[in-house]
């Protein structure tokens, strides 16, 4: 049996894998390769490597270097039944490629309404310019799916739980229509990680991290993967150097320095995630709770059959008041920081509203909502500053 041969936990697999002795040359964590030009022997060694597929060959920077590979190796590891990983300099870089990938001009996209932002912007505005339709769709429809799809319908992407409002998509209903279509699956799966969810295992084609989130984890780079199904790796490899992808190598180097880590940061983040939440659900100026793993969060009954655990990100809905009502109960908040982003070892809290980033859904919330990421500060203290928060919420409300 060799080292690959054992059957090794997740947990394990976030330390041991991508370290390869020839990229690690000896020590712990592969050093940080930075470089363009390659050197070669000779011509024929030249046009020798250039001949072939370039996938974790040394050929040119832009093509990759241990640093990036070790990275995407190890974020394939975690995805049972994937092919390879693609890294790119953002988030949203990643979900551009995964699509471009796979749409061409005269196709549609089905797109889930619950979406991060700038990929509703992508689709509304790249993906238009070059052709590409885009239907939005119900994040809840499940196998309902299969009444949307037209003959133009190349590819469906799903985000789950859906930004800001956190509806949990069926998503092997919908795997199992596109399917039988022949139609591609995307997943931005960066709320989970493939840690809580495996993409790749349940069937999706094309799973995408934001890995400024929780894979750096220290809110101190900006990194994408797409991790790829044998049957769309080409396609995916190919589209990317074609748009002249490339992940810093010093990003990569934290992406993989924050791998190794992730499993124990997001053990605690769920852990006082799940506290405040259950905190919250009882606290007078609250009238919901949009934590996946309560049942007050749509698709509750999905997640907890289909989903491993949960992470640090939720909402709340606060009971009536306004905007300003909600921005006096911010404004006041010490420990929780107020900005974009989320996946870091800090506590982040922003105004949220979903009703802004709709087109074809609609949810009607009692009052404001606010997003909240717990990081790993101490759970009472982290209650206590949003109690507070809530006292002023109250006083302003009236």
């Amino acid at each position: 049996m060799t080292d690959d041969d054992l059957p090794i936990k997740p947990a394990t697999r976030l330390v041991q894998a991508g370290r390869r002795a020839e990229w690690t040359k000896g020590v712990v964590n592969v050093p940080v390769w930075r470089g363009s030009t390659v050197l070669y022997d000779n011509v024929a060694h030249m046009r020798a490597t250039g001949a072939g597929d370039l996938h974790e060959k040394l050929f040119y920077g832009r093509k990759g270097l241990p640093t990036q590979w070790s990275l995407a190796d190890a974020l394939t590891s975690l995805e049972p039944g994937a092919q390879a990983t693609f890294l790119y300099p953002s988030g949203v870089a990643a979900i551009a490629a995964a699509l471009l990938s796979v749409l061409s001009p005269g196709d549609e996209l089905l797109l889930v309404d619950s979406a991060y932002d700038p990929t509703r912007g992508l689709a509304t505005g790249l993906l238009a310019r070059m052709g590409i339709t885009t239907r939005f769709y119900d994040p809840l429809v499940g196998a309902g799916i299969a009444e949307l799809i037209g003959p133009a319908t190349k590819a469906i992407f799903l985000e789950s739980p859906g930004s800001l409002s956190f509806e949990v998509q069926d998503i092997p209903a919908i795997v199992a229509v596109a399917k039988e279509r022949g139609i591609t699956t995307i997943l931005d799966n960066t709320w989970a990680t493939p840690l809580f969810f495996p993409a790749i295992a349940k069937g999706v084609d094309l799973t995408v991290l934001a890995c400024t989130k929780y894979v750096v984890g220290h809110s101190d780079a900006m990194l994408g993967s797409v991790t790829a199904a044998p049957s769309h790796w080409a396609a995916l490899r190919d589209t990317s150097f074609q748009l002249g992808q490339v992940a810093s190598p010093d990003d990569a180097y934290l992406g993989s320095r924050g791998l190794r880590t992730m499993g124990v940061r997001l053990a605690q983040h769920q852990q006082s995630a799940l506290t405040i939440a259950k905190w919250l659900a009882e606290q007078p100026g609250v009238a919901q709770v949009l934590h996946p793993a309560l049942p007050s969060c749509p698709g509750h009954d999905i997640f907890a059959r289909d989903f491993l655990g949960s992470s640090g990100l939720f909402a709340f809905v606060l009971d009536g008041g306004n905007d300003a009502a909600r921005t006096a109960m911010l404004d006041g908040l010490a420990l929780f920081g107020l900005g974009f982003s989320w996946g870091g070892y800090e506590s982040l809290a922003i105004p949220a509203d979903p009703h802004r980033y709709r087109s074809v859904t609609r949810r009607d919330f009692a009052g404001p909502l606010v997003r909240l990421q717990i990081g790993l500060e101490d759970v009472g203290d982290l209650i206590a500053d949003l109690d507070r928060g809530l006292a002023r919420f109250r006083a302003a409300r009236g």
